[in-house]
Protein backbone atom coordinates (compact mmCIF):
# COMPACT_ATOMS: atom_id res chain seq x y z
CA UNK A 1 0.00 0.00 0.00
CA UNK A 2 1.48 3.50 -1.05
CA UNK A 3 2.08 6.23 1.77
CA UNK A 4 -0.15 8.74 1.48
CA UNK A 5 1.73 11.92 2.29
CA UNK A 6 -0.67 15.25 3.28
CA UNK A 7 -1.55 17.04 0.11
CA UNK A 8 -3.27 20.73 -0.70
CA UNK A 9 -3.41 22.42 -4.41
CA UNK A 10 -4.39 25.83 -4.80
CA UNK A 11 -5.24 27.79 -7.80
CA UNK A 12 -5.05 31.81 -8.09
CA UNK A 13 -5.09 34.48 -10.27
CA UNK A 14 -1.05 35.16 -9.81
CA UNK A 15 1.85 34.68 -11.53
CA UNK A 16 4.53 32.21 -10.55
CA UNK A 17 6.61 34.84 -9.26
CA UNK A 18 4.20 36.37 -7.13
CA UNK A 19 3.64 32.62 -5.72
CA UNK A 20 7.29 31.59 -5.03
CA UNK A 21 7.89 35.09 -3.54
CA UNK A 22 4.55 34.46 -1.14
CA UNK A 23 5.42 31.22 -0.30
CA UNK A 24 8.93 32.56 0.51
CA UNK A 25 7.27 35.27 2.40
CA UNK A 26 6.40 32.77 5.54
CA UNK A 27 5.80 35.41 8.12
CA UNK A 28 2.71 36.46 6.12
CA UNK A 29 0.90 33.37 5.89
CA UNK A 30 2.12 30.96 8.37
CA UNK A 31 3.45 32.81 11.64
CA UNK A 32 4.83 36.28 12.56
CA UNK A 33 6.90 34.17 15.16
CA UNK A 34 9.74 33.32 12.76
CA UNK A 35 13.77 33.73 13.11
CA UNK A 36 16.01 33.13 10.15
CA UNK A 37 15.54 33.53 6.64
CA UNK A 38 13.26 31.99 4.34
CA UNK A 39 14.47 32.94 0.87
CA UNK A 40 17.56 30.70 -0.65
CA UNK A 41 18.83 27.53 -0.37
CA UNK A 42 20.30 26.54 2.28
CA UNK A 43 18.49 29.30 4.69
CA UNK A 44 17.11 27.92 7.83
CA UNK A 45 13.62 29.30 9.65
CA UNK A 46 12.24 28.59 13.29
CA UNK A 47 8.74 29.29 13.48
CA UNK A 48 7.07 28.93 16.99
CA UNK A 49 3.60 28.47 18.09
CA UNK A 50 3.56 29.43 22.02
CA UNK A 51 4.63 26.72 23.62
CA UNK A 52 2.65 24.36 21.39
CA UNK A 53 4.76 23.97 18.73
CA UNK A 54 8.58 25.22 17.34
CA UNK A 55 9.90 23.14 14.34
CA UNK A 56 13.63 24.36 12.53
CA UNK A 57 13.21 24.46 8.59
CA UNK A 58 16.35 24.20 5.70
CA UNK A 59 15.72 25.03 2.48
CA UNK A 60 17.18 22.23 0.79
CA UNK A 61 15.45 23.02 -3.22
CA UNK A 62 15.06 26.52 -4.24
CA UNK A 63 14.04 26.49 -8.09
CA UNK A 64 12.88 30.30 -8.69
CA UNK A 65 9.05 30.48 -10.02
CA UNK A 66 8.69 26.74 -9.59
CA UNK A 67 9.89 24.38 -6.89
CA UNK A 68 10.45 24.93 -2.96
CA UNK A 69 11.33 22.38 -0.56
CA UNK A 70 11.71 22.27 3.59
CA UNK A 71 13.68 19.93 5.00
CA UNK A 72 12.15 20.05 9.01
CA UNK A 73 15.49 19.70 10.91
CA UNK A 74 14.05 19.82 14.03
CA UNK A 75 11.03 19.78 15.72
CA UNK A 76 9.34 19.81 19.21
CA UNK A 77 5.27 19.27 19.05
CA UNK A 78 4.26 19.68 22.63
CA UNK A 79 0.11 17.75 22.03
CA UNK A 80 2.19 15.12 20.83
CA UNK A 81 3.33 11.63 22.24
CA UNK A 82 6.71 11.51 20.20
CA UNK A 83 7.31 15.23 20.12
CA UNK A 84 9.72 15.39 17.44
CA UNK A 85 7.79 13.49 14.91
CA UNK A 86 7.89 16.11 12.20
CA UNK A 87 11.75 16.13 12.61
CA UNK A 88 13.09 14.67 8.65
CA UNK A 89 9.77 15.08 7.36
CA UNK A 90 9.97 17.60 4.11
CA UNK A 91 7.75 20.26 3.00
CA UNK A 92 6.99 20.58 -0.41
CA UNK A 93 5.51 23.65 -2.79
CA UNK A 94 5.40 23.05 -6.64
CA UNK A 95 4.81 26.10 -8.70
CA UNK A 96 2.71 25.62 -12.11
CA UNK A 97 0.63 28.03 -14.52
CA UNK A 98 -1.84 26.51 -15.71
CA UNK A 99 -4.32 28.50 -18.08
CA UNK A 100 -3.54 31.85 -17.35
CA UNK A 101 -3.30 31.02 -13.41
CA UNK A 102 -0.84 29.31 -11.06
CA UNK A 103 -1.63 26.31 -8.89
CA UNK A 104 0.63 25.83 -6.21
CA UNK A 105 0.83 21.81 -5.50
CA UNK A 106 1.62 21.56 -1.21
CA UNK A 107 3.11 18.11 0.08
CA UNK A 108 3.62 17.50 3.77
CA UNK A 109 5.86 14.58 3.00
CA UNK A 110 6.17 12.25 5.95
CA UNK A 111 2.79 13.40 7.62
CA UNK A 112 0.89 10.46 6.47
CA UNK A 113 -2.39 8.97 8.23
CA UNK A 114 -0.67 6.88 10.40
CA UNK A 115 1.32 9.22 12.42
CA UNK A 116 -0.14 10.67 15.39
CA UNK A 117 -0.52 15.28 14.36
CA UNK A 118 -2.48 13.65 11.08
CA UNK A 119 -5.94 15.42 11.85
CA UNK A 120 -4.74 18.07 13.93
CA UNK A 121 -1.90 19.02 11.38
CA UNK A 122 -3.84 18.51 8.31
CA UNK A 123 -6.47 21.04 9.85
CA UNK A 124 -3.95 23.51 10.21
CA UNK A 125 -2.11 23.00 7.41
CA UNK A 126 -5.30 23.40 5.55
CA UNK A 127 -6.16 26.67 7.49
CA UNK A 128 -2.73 28.34 6.29
CA UNK A 129 -2.36 26.76 2.58
CA UNK A 130 -5.93 26.97 1.41
CA UNK A 131 -6.92 29.99 4.29
CA UNK A 132 -3.93 32.22 4.56
CA UNK A 133 -1.50 31.60 1.80
CA UNK A 134 -4.83 31.57 -1.22
CA UNK A 135 -5.69 35.11 0.87
CA UNK A 136 -2.20 36.78 0.30
CA UNK A 137 -1.90 35.78 -3.05
CA UNK A 138 -5.63 36.79 -3.93
CA UNK A 139 -6.36 39.72 -1.46
CA UNK A 140 -2.67 40.54 -0.73
CA UNK A 141 -2.90 39.75 2.58
CA UNK A 142 -2.59 36.40 4.58
CA UNK A 143 -3.75 35.68 8.47
CA UNK A 144 -0.53 33.96 10.00
CA UNK A 145 -0.49 33.26 13.37
CA UNK A 146 0.15 36.52 15.48
CA UNK A 147 3.67 36.82 17.50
Amino acid sequence: MKTQDYNEIITVNATAQEAFESINSVSKWWTENLEGSSQKLNDEFTVRFDDIHVSKQKLVEVIPDKKVVWLVTDSKLNFLKDKHEWTNTKISFEIAEKDGKTQINFTHIGLVPEVECYNSCTNAWGQYIKGSLFKLLTEGKGTPELK
